[in-house]
């Protein structure tokens, strides 16, 4: 990869240490930081056959890789869980020491948002994981969910009494001291993210394909929240996928 908008040599190979550089959150975070990771087609499309995973590139598996060892913790919604088939993080031995060094635990947790704890137990996000996973829900969510999840492994958390808007979500993250926050998505958790203005920070790929099809974009709600983001930077690869980052603008 080669950053585009590099003003001395844009053609310049990065290498990984650089790379981790460009995606690194701010330092001495007083609150969540709660960063968005989305990869699109050309024409806007959030997934291929249902899922995100064919929009895929190499390059963009690598920067998922690099933002998930760099959280704390990974926000997805129930909705993605359940279409791309979630289990939990993997890290290696290098990683784990890596992310001790940096003060962040071995494995970073996955936190499902769900109002109503409509998750199988038998999933692999219960079964195939090294750490519990946790489950972010309401108080209405029927007691006998959220009892069949929490006896699956599931550390179920009540952060709102009836839904979940992205302020229950952002006071979750600070109560359980997660300062650096990825989430990925889907499109309606991201939509209400940006609604309630919680968000700072997008990673969007853009492979080098077009979809049609009836995909949606990467972000939907019944109201518009017009948000002004800054580029950091423009990351391009050699098979014509572009990795861009926008923080929000002062």
């Amino acid at each position: 990869m080669r950053r585009l908008d590099d003003p001395t040599c844009p053609a310049r190979p990065l290498d990984d240490d650089e790379l981790r550089a460009l995606y690194a959150y701010p330092a001495d975070l007083s609150s969540p930081w709660l960063r968005v990771n989305f990869v699109s087609s050309l024409d806007g499309a959030v997934a291929v056959e249902g899922r995100s995973g064919g929009l895929g590139t190499p390059s963009d598996k690598k920067v998922f890789g690099l933002l998930r060892a760099l959280a704390d913790v990974i926000v997805v919604g129930a909705g993605t869980a359940r279409s791309e088939n979630y289990g939990g993080a993997r890290t290696s031995a290098a990683l784990r020491a890596r992310r001790a060094e940096a003060g962040l635990s071995e494995v970073p947790p996955v936190a499902v948002v769900t109002a109503t704890c409509d998750l199988d137990p038998d999933c692999r996000l219960f079964t195939d994981t090294t750490v519990a996973p946790v489950v972010l829900t309401c108080e209405t969510a029927p007691e006998e969910r959220r009892r069949a999840l929490a006896d699956a492994g599931a550390d179920v958390r009540l952060v709102a009494e009836h839904s979940i808007d992205g302020h229950a979500v952002r006071n979750a993250l600070s109560a359980a001291g997660w300062s650096r926050a990825l989430c990925e998505g889907g499109p309606r958790l991201f939509g209400q993210l940006i609604a309630d203005g919680v968000v700072d920070d997008l990673c969007l790929t853009l492979a080098p394909l077009l979809a049609a099809g009836p995909a949606g974009r990467i972000a939907t709600a019944p109201r518009t929240a017009p948000t002004s983001m800054r580029p950091a930077h423009v990351l391009a690869d050699d098979d014509g996928t572009v990795l861009m980052r926008w923080v929000r603008g002062e």
